[in-house]
């Protein structure tokens, strides 16, 4: 008896378009003998197949059990069709208008199927370093426009050859509507240029000058993806320390690049730091980010790497160009963002060339254009989970969704310090990579673009902006001055919504949201808060002892005055006060330019100015990094009192760590452990009364003093050791980089509460 034909529609969402998932579709059809047709459609993909039952059941099970490794298909819906005409599986054009929801891919790492035909000298590729198909290669940082189809692409200047055309067009080809596909004849090349002598425009010849200027121990800009790389030897110290000195990077961590090796591409890596499974796991997966991972103590790498920490951030090549620089030269190479301090990394070649010249020997440049930057991403075990420091290339932009709808499309821009910006609409939220601190023109003039880009790309024009309550920051006034209705956020407040949107429970929360500055309600700058309630309904239930900073902004980059301003604010002196002119104490005693603060960050950077002696930093948060560093075990903690002031906040109050921070009798690891353990019994304790007045038991941590992981595991382990129930962010870092999607999830929340 012949088998039961049947015809099934079946609607897939999720990231199923610019991810090669059609092709997919229409080899597994194929393969299982069935007809019918694969169609984007509105943020979706539609399926008619039609064969056997058993066939279209196995093909049904196999879309998503199957599918590639870069999509995420979810069945939205199979339902019965008619049987069609035809006896052809086709993947025929999208309906007009279905990219305005597209699934914007972020830039992927070079597959292994690309990585085998780049090292095969019989393959037509062998060693062409802009080597991709649909399953890797760049994406967000070369679309123009869409529909995404090459002519709106970066590649749209590189017309394929016949080789490249027949691959192409072929639907049983991994490289069917791949649209970077290219080979040496018809595709981008490399060019090495030295100021003041000939280019070497050879494609190979150029690889092989920059290998030479690398191990001669020069720096090379090299252009990758989304941006430009600082390249030298990681194991030379003169060329690190040259490198600083030119950058003007005393003492900010390097990243290091290191050549795959062993069954997980990590064996050289292992050699410099201590990678665990769960690191393990994301650095060689699709991301390919840095990875922040223990230094080992036999460490060749050059000391200038890291400079005071006990961590390093190494990754592996993500590009076929940094997969071959990697392999010819046989070692680790520092490759730290191609920018100036604080800048979005920089991305085209004669502007490269003019703003690096004072830093780099030598350029390794290529024509292929950068439509907008994309830096690397940056994670860190904390709490037992890789969680994000900064976003970028491969996981940006990042999707997700709301728990509550939007009531008009919004543009939420973030604060002032790692800066992003999300586009939100119905419940759907697309945060940008990193773009950088917003005060240099260029990060402005970046973020315009990223801005406009999202909009355009997604097909959604924003009604209305939201952005902090900061009249200061740059993105405040931004917003102003568009022609645009402006809500606002309060800073912490946003830290507290972003965190309990993503995790997304029913009922109250207490969150602790803990940085260094963000103004509060109060007008004054807030940063060590617990907030209760849900997102559009928070309200500040305790916080730190307030004290006041002297130089205000200055205290950020200068240590020393928030470790001076806790001694005169208990009227004790501090040897290592750098206030020689007395100028700082009387502007302090005379509440000049003094704002009152309740930061954690800043308390932090107090410690680390008095125990690591540390009375100015050259980069953010290097203090208490630095403090973190010290630590190996965990102290019996110092009591910090929790006292009720007259706005009903409780307090609790940080005089009784001053006599432990300055004890010199005391190692400086035995100190900063101590004050470690003081601080996460302090939110253990204003947990407990959290819960004895208000009955709460789910607690959240978020904000930037929240990367600390031995605050982090000692307070997380406390918590849960007396009942509570402890969430941290996963899916955007907890510091400002959350910012953009909590003004997002606070504003809908707010307008749900207000529509009853």
């Amino acid at each position: 008896m012949p088998p039961v034909h049947e015809a099934r529609r079946i609607r897939l969402r999720g990231h199923v378009q610019g991810v090669g998932f059609r092709p997919f579709v229409y080899r597994l059809a194929t393969e299982h003998g069935l007809s019918g047709y694969v169609q984007n459609q509105l943020g979706e993909v539609e399926v008619v197949a039609a064969g056997p039952a058993e066939s279209v059941d196995n093909f049904i099970d196999g879309l998503v059990d199957e599918a590639p490794p870069l999509s995420s298909p979810s069945l939205a819906e199979v339902t019965d069709a008619q049987l069609p005409a035809t006896t052809e599986f086709r993947i025929i054009d999208s309906l007009a208008d279905a990219d305005a929801q597209i699934f914007v891919p972020p830039d992927y790492f070079m597959c292994d199927d690309c990585r085998r035909e780049l090292g095969d000298p019989s393959d037509r590729r062998h060693g062409y370093p802009f080597i991709n198909c649909t399953q890797c290669g760049p994406r967000y940082t070369l679309i123009e426009t869409l529909p995404y189809d090459r002519p709106n692409t970066s590649m749209a200047a590189f017309p394929l050859c016949p080789d490249c055309e027949a691959e192409y067009l072929d639907p049983s080809d991994r490289r069917f509507h791949a649209e970077p596909v290219a080979c040496a004849a018809c595709g981008p090349q490399l060019a090495f240029e030295r100021a003041g002598r000939e280019t070497i425009a050879a494609t190979a010849d150029a690889l092989v000058a920059a290998v030479a200027a690398i191990r001669d121990g020069e720096i090379v800009a090299v252009k990758g993806i989304g941006g430009y790389h600082l390249v030298c030897s990681a194991l030379d110290e003169r060329a690190v320390a040259r490198l600083r000195q030119r950058k003007r990077r005393p003492a900010k961590p390097l990243a290091v690049m290191v050549p795959v090796a062993g069954d997980d591409g990590l064996d050289v890596a292992r050699r410099y730091a201590d990678i665990d499974a769960v690191a393990a796991e994301l650095a060689s997966g699709p991301v390919r980010p840095i990875v922040l991972a223990a230094r080992r103590t036999d460490c060749a790498l050059a000391q200038g790497i890291a400079p005071g920490l006990d961590e390093i951030g190494v990754f592996l090549p993500y590009s076929p160009l940094h997969q071959l620089l990697l392999d010819a030269l046989g070692g680790p190479v520092v490759a730290t963002s191609g920018n100036i301090s604080g800048e979005p990394v920089l991305t085209d070649n004669d502007e490269a060339s003019r703003r690096l010249a004072p830093v780099a020997d030598a350029f390794l440049q290529h024509d292929r254009p950068i439509v907008r930057p994309a830096d690397d991403p940056v994670f860190r075990r904390i709490a037992g989970a890789m969680r994000p420091i900064r976003i970028g290339r491969g996981c940006a932009p990042r999707e997700l969704t709301l728990p509550w709808r939007l009531a008009a499309p919004t543009l939420a821009v973030g604060g002032h310090m790692k800066g992003t910006l999300a586009l939100a609409w119905e419940r759907r939220v697309v945060v940008s990579p990193h773009i950088g601190e917003m005060d240099s023109p260029r990060s402005l003039d970046v973020f315009e673009q990223v801005a406009a880009d999202l909009q355009s790309l997604y097909g959604v024009q924003a009604e209305r902006i939201v952005c902090d309550a900061h009249p200061g920051y740059t993105t405040h006034r931004w917003a102003g001055r568009q022609d645009l209705p402006v809500e606002q956020v309060w800073h912490h407040e946003a830290h507290a919504s972003a965190l309990a949107a993503e995790i997304d429970r029913p009922g109250d929360w207490l969150v602790f949201a803990w940085d260094g500055v963000g103004l509060g309600r109060d007008g004054t700058l807030w940063g060590g808060e617990a907030f209760l309630g849900r997102p559009g309904a928070w309200r500040r239930f305790a916080s730190l002892r307030p004290f006041r900073l002297p130089g205000g902004d200055k205290a950020g980059r200068e240590p020393w005055r928030s470790a001076a301003a806790l001694h005169w604010e208990c009227d004790a002196s501090w040897q290592a006060v750098q206030d020689g002119d007395g100028l700082a104490r009387t502007a302090w005693q005379k509440h000049i330019n003094c704002p009152t603060t309740s930061a954690a960050g800043r308390l932090f950077d107090a410690a680390a100015a008095i125990v690591c002696e540390l009375p100015v930093a050259s980069f953010e948060a290097q203090g208490p990094m630095m403090l973190e560093a010290l630590c190996r075990t965990r102290r019996d903690a110092v009591d910090l009192p929790l006292v009720e002031d007259d706005g009903g906040i409780l307090r609790s109050d940080w005089q009784a760590l001053l006599p432990v921070l300055d004890d010199a009798s005391r190692a400086p690891a035995q100190r900063a452990e101590a004050f470690h353990a003081s601080m996460a019994g302090a939110i253990l304790a204003q947990a407990r009364a959290a819960r004895a007045r208000h009955a709460i038991n789910r607690v959240g941590l978020c904000g930037g003093v929240f990367q600390n992981r031995f605050l982090v595991e000692q307070a997380q382990a406390m918590l849960e050791a007396d009942g509570f129930d402890v969430h941290l962010p996963a899916l955007l870092p907890g510091n400002d980089a959350a910012l953009s999607y909590g003004q997002a999830a606070e504003l809908a929340a707010r307008e749900v509460q207000n529509n009853g």
